[in-house]
């Protein structure tokens, strides 16, 4: 397995950047995932560890190895594409031998290497297929072991679910993250589905327009992101983000509402505030609890039940409206007024000039 290195690596064609100056230090075994929206650099990146893309500068380093400029069959990596890039005309078992023929591997070798992989994905009873008999979900099964049967210092995987239906994807999305737990391979997945991002990562990378926004956990990035790009991209929906002035330990928010911060946080914002006080409060919908004592107010502006909960649409002024996550047998008349509080431990806070998160006081939760 590998650890990968990127150093100052950057993408540009002509004058403008598809990928900023970019480090990143990609632990053995780690399942890594790009996350951004279309044209973020999220695949450009994928491609320049692959060698499909070439780096405008900066240095990408395989095991301590500098691969930079290296072919991609000499950097050892296996690629599986979002659209699965099958020989039609071979069968399933031709298929996933077909890197290693070309390997000129022995016969007995390459026999008991796709038997291995086949029984470890359970498609034993596919290999004399075609992929035209196979359903979407097989078919990258397929793909998966082809690259997995080369045995990789590492893993790259460019959306590789993108072309199944939700049933599929569902299912496939556990058998990665299954396969990933088993043999511990070094793993650098590209997605724009946060839902398979939070599901299946070690560490998420967030991208957007060529630069990264955040590198964490997907309790780091959920809990504590690092800028309002963040808070709005993770989530759904996203973080409830209200601007208001900070005044005489308390913020005063849209609706005559008026929430008071504990001591450190005062002193955090006194720090870090503009000199008018103005800030953005963010927090994420299951922050929010219905309490008819509540010290918040506003109106019922939509309910909807999700199944298993109920997401309450509350406006505090025109045009101001929050996300409330409630139990799915809570259920509120449009207009009916409804008081609320916020989870303290919950709350976060941003620069309303520079957009990223204030830091949180010394010692406080994390939650």
């Amino acid at each position: 397995m590998a650890n990968i290195d990127l150093v100052n690596v950057e993408k540009k064609f002509g004058d403008v950047f598809a990928v900023k100056p970019l480090n990143l230090s990609i632990k053995e075994g780690e399942f890594i995932v790009f996350l951004g929206p279309s044209g973020c650099g999220k695949t450009t990146t994928l491609r320049m560890i692959s060698g499909l893309e070439a780096v405008t500068d900066g240095n990408i380093l395989l095991n301590q190895r500098d691969v930079t400029w290296l072919h991609p069959s000499e950097r050892d990596i296996a690629f599986v594409f979002q659209f699965f890039a099958l020989y039609s005309h071979m069968s399933a078992r031709e298929n996933i031998a077909f890197p290693l023929q070309a390997a000129q591997t022995p016969r007995d070798e390459v026999k008991q290497r796709v038997a291995q992989v086949a029984k470890m994905l359970r498609i034993d009873h596919l290999l004399e297929r075609k992929p035209g008999a196979l359903s979407g979900g097989d078919q990258q099964r397929i793909a998966l072991a082809r690259a997995l049967v080369r045995r990789p210092a590492a893993f790259l995987m460019d959306e590789p679910l993108g072309a199944l239906d939700a049933e599929y994807r569902e299912s496939m999305r556990a058998e990665i993250k299954r396969l990933h737990l088993d043999i511990g391979a070094t793993t650098v997945y590209v997605t724009h589905d946060q839902v398979e991002a939070m599901a299946m990562s070690d560490r998420i990378v967030i991208m957007s327009a060529a630069v990264v926004q955040q590198v964490g956990t997907p309790t780091e990035v959920y809990n504590n992101p690092a800028n309002l790009f963040v808070a709005r991209f993770i989530g759904s929906p996203g973080m409830n983000l209200l601007k208001g002035t900070y005044q005489a330990g308390a913020i005063h928010l849209p609706g005559d509402n008026r929430y008071p911060v504990s001591p450190a946080w005062q002193r955090t914002l006194d720090h870090h505030l503009p000199g008018n006080g103005a800030v953005i409060v963010g927090f994420r919908p299951e922050a929010v609890q219905l309490n008819p004592e509540g010290e918040l107010n506003a109106s019922v502006y939509a309910d909807d039940l999700h199944g298993g909960y109920s997401m309450l649409h509350l406006e505090l002024t025109k045009g101001e409206v929050i996300h409330a996550r409630a139990g799915r047998e809570v259920h509120m008349n449009i207009g009916a007024p409804a008081r609320f509080e916020i989870v303290p431990e919950r709350v976060r806070f941003f620069h309303p000039e520079t957009e990223l998160a204030i830091p949180l006081p010394e010692g406080s939760a994390t939650r």
